[in-house]
């Protein structure tokens, strides 16, 4: 049986009342939904770091790009002891073999994007959580993502794609790779890395053309690092539609007048943001089995991740 992915996510999110207040703030969406998929690791920088449940509320003040961490009341220093646990922690975090991590918004030592930064007494939203940061700049091909974000339906399909991806590449690498099986694995996943970057495509093409010419080493790291930065471009419905339009290619000599009408209609209906890209996709899985069109059925593109978590469905 397949180890479960394992994936990080900020301790309050779970439903632990780890929160200054003693709260949390349980999302139900993670815990139900994404629960069925993944194994959590729990993290709560400010009670691993040695503070009490409750505790006096902080915040992040001074320059943006390297901020102090302060209690709001008492005007105590936390930074150094914040700094101390995220240095433990991240290098402790090696042994879980996380592929992606999900933050608390806002969080002082947890928020990734927009976090308040006070200068003078006055907010701005420049700065990113002590913790975050430092797992950021650790791991820094790991996806990472806010949970309030992952309400927009095409940042929870690139997040959770990027998940799956990074699963798959890991799984790759246990399976002491040579270049052969770096072959395959770019070649099954060449619509997927197409839909987010042809540019990146290409370029990992002409890394694996000359893998022989690298140290191992050098030629995997350099592929992982190519593969991931593709995977967090936007797949966007100009190049979803044109790789949608290339795997229609392969059909142009089986399919029948009325099957290829159908399917360029399906396919300008998700151009036109009238139908979701599962109804396309759809199509072409079913002329993929009919036409048993076995290059394709090798495409990662066509399943990335489950389909009972329905990304597809709304975007």
């Amino acid at each position: 049986m397949t180890a479960p992915i394992s994936i990080g996510v900020s301790a309050c999110l779970l439903g632990e009342a780890v929160r200054y207040d003693g709260g949390h703030k349980h999302d139900r969406y993670i815990t139900d939904t994404l629960g069925r998929f993944f194994r959590f690791v729990p993290v709560c920088p400010e009670v691993g770091c040695g503070l009490a449940i409750p505790r006096e509320s902080m915040r992040l003040e001074g320059d943006p790009a390297a901020p102090r961490l302060m209690t709001n009341r008492s005007r105590l220093d936390k930074t150094e002891q914040m700094a101390e646990f995220c240095n433990t922690k991240v290098v402790q975090l090696e042994q879980e073999e996380l592929c992606g991590f999900i933050f608390k918004k806002d969080s002082p030592s947890s928020g990734l994007y927009r976090v308040k930064v006070y200068t003078n007494g006055m907010p701005t939203k420049s700065g990113s959580g002590l913790f975050a940061a430092a797992l950021v700049r650790h791991f820094p091909l790991l996806p990472v993502e806010e949970e309030g974000r992952l309400n927009d339906a095409a940042i929870r399909e690139n997040f959770l794609e990027r998940v799956f991806g990074y699963h798959r590449w890991k799984v790759f690498l246990e399976g002491s790779p040579d270049i052969g099986g770096l072959v395959e694995f770019h070649a099954a996943h060449k619509l997927l890395i197409m839909s987010h970057s042809v540019q990146l495509y290409r370029q990992m093409g002409v890394l694996v053309a000359h893998a022989r010419d690298m140290k191992r080493a050098d030629l995997l790291a350099t592929y992982e690092d190519q593969f991931m930065k593709a995977l967090t471009l936007h797949a966007t419905v100009k190049k979803q539609t044109n790789v949608l339009m290339h795997i229609m290619g392969y059909f142009k000599r089986v399919l029948t007048q009325a099957e290829k009408e159908e399917l360029l209609g399906v396919i300008n209906q998700y151009h036109d943001q009238l139908a979701p890209l599962i109804v396309p996709l759809t199509l072409l899985k079913h002329y993929v089995r009919k036409y048993d069109q076995h290059y394709l059925k090798q495409q990662v593109y066509l399943s990335p991740h489950p389909a009972e978590l329905m990304l597809r469905n709304h975007v």
